[in-house]
C-alpha cells in the first residue's frame, strides 16, 4: 500500500503544484495588474517624452525660420550679381561726367578775359569822355552804359 499511497500522494502533489503555478501565472498576468504596470510605465515616460516633443517642435520652427533667412540671403546675393552691370554703367557715366566737367572748366578758364579789356567798358569810358559836360545827359549815358554792360555780362555767363 505504500506504493499506492505514494503514487496517489505524488499525483496530488503534482496537481496541487500545477494549480499553484497556474494561479501564480494568472495573478502575474491578470489584466488589472497589467494595466497598472502600463500606467506606471506611461506615468514615468510621458513627461520626458512631451518635453522632448516640445523641444523638437521649437527646434523645427527655428530651423524653418533660418531656412527662410538663408533663402532670402541667397536671393539678395543673386540680385547683387545682376546689379553688377548697372553699377558698371553708373561708374562709366560718373567718369564721363567728371571728364566733361573738367573740359568745361578748361574752356571757361581759356575764354575768361580780364574785364578791364571789355569792349563795352571801353566804349562807355569813351562816351563819357567825349560828351560835353551836361549833367542830365552824362547821368543818362552812364546809366545806359551800366545797363548795357550788366546785360552783356549776364549774357556771357
Amino acid at each position: 500500500m505504500s506504493l499506492t499511497t505514494d503514487s496517489a500522494l505524488e499525483i496530488k502533489v503534482k496537481k496541487s503544484t500545477e494549480r499553484i503555478s497556474e494561479n501564480m501565472h494568472i495573478v502575474a498576468n491578470e489584466p488589472s495588474l497589467a494595466f497598472y504596470r502600463l500606467q506606471e510605465h506611461v506615468r514615468k515616460a510621458i513627461n520626458p517624452m512631451v518635453d522632448r516633443r516640445v523641444e523638437v517642435s521649437k527646434l523645427r520652427q527655428e530651423l524653418q525660420g533660418r531656412c527662410y533667412d538663408i533663402d532670402y540671403a541667397v536671393q539678395a546675393i543673386k540680385a547683387m550679381n545682376k546689379a553688377e552691370d548697372s553699377f558698371k554703367n553708373i561708374q562709366d557715366i560718373l567718369k564721363n561726367a567728371i571728364f566733361l566737367k573738367q573740359q568745361l572748366k578748361y574752356e571757361e578758364s581759356r575764354r575768361k578775359k580780364p574785364e578791364s579789356n571789355s569792349v563795352y567798358k571801353r566804349l562807355s569810358t569813351h562816351i563819357t569822355l567825349d560828351l560835353p559836360e551836361l549833367p542830365e545827359l552824362s547821368d543818362v549815358v552812364r546809366e545806359t552804359a551800366n545797363r548795357v554792360e550788366s546785360m552783356m555780362s549776364k549774357a556771357t555767363h
